[in-house]
């Protein structure tokens, strides 16, 4: 074990004789926890965009994000812990995307790559893209660009590490005892349905249009 990897691994409040610093190592669940967790990252295996061929690069020999323990990507959500939103999220994709974020095992995490994941990018307020994925799925590190370099995907990728570096068991939400609610699907339409506002939409369908509303009656003083 180097200095550097003995450093991270005693940085407690306890201090270790100099006769024993290579026998003994002291640290903190929540760190070796945390350690396994940042160092066997599994992306899931999917593009948008081109933000897409950004990230296919960074996988590659040149930059190779194997070297964080993030190489194996897989193409099934049930065995993926990262999505990558890599490129333009359109209104017909955002329910796929919705669907396998809720098939992946807790812990997982959302990365939105680019100026399009992160909030519509050029086509923002377009009528058939998504001003940003975090209106339905939560996200963790947004990497800005059109489309990011390589070197900034490591960067985001080396940012959710530090993220879940600081995490604690006693707060993580995936042990909570309160059970974690599937996000529900988005509906197309004539647009995008959020079904947790379908409260909000009720209510303003069943409203009348203010020209249909009927006039408030005068008051008898007027009337008189």
């Amino acid at each position: 074990m180097n200095d550097m990897k003995r450093e991270n691994i005693n940085s407690t409040k306890f201090d270790i004789p100099p006769e024993l610093q290579n026998q003994v190592a002291i640290t903190t669940l929540d760190k070796i926890y945390n350690w396994g967790r940042r160092s066997s990252v599994w992306p899931l295996m999917f593009g948008l965009a081109c933000c897409a061929i950004e990230m296919i690069c960074t996988a590659a020999s040149r930059y190779d994000f194997a070297r964080f323990g993030m190489e194996v990507m897989r193409p099934s959500p049930r065995q993926a812990d990262l999505m990558i939103v890599s490129g333009t999220v359109t209104k017909k994709m955002i329910p796929q995307i919705v669907r396998l974020y809720n098939q992946m095992p807790e812990p997982k995490y959302v990365v939105a790559m680019g100026a399009c994941a992160s909030g519509g990018g050029p086509f923002k307020e377009g009528y058939n893209v998504v001003s940003g994925v975090d209106r339905y799925v939560p996200v963790d590190v947004y990497i800005p660009g059109c489309p990011p370099t390589p070197q900034a995907l490591l960067h985001g990728l080396i940012t959710l590490q530090r993220r879940i570096d600081a995490q604690s068991i006693k707060t993580a939400r995936w042990y909570a005892k309160e059970p974690i609610e599937a996000i529900p699907v988005p509906l197309l339409g004539p647009d995008v349905i959020d079904p947790r506002q379908n409260d909000i939409i009720k209510q303003n369908t069943l409203r009348p249009p203010a020209d249909e509303q009927p006039a408030e009656a005068a008051p008898l003083a007027e009337q008189a």
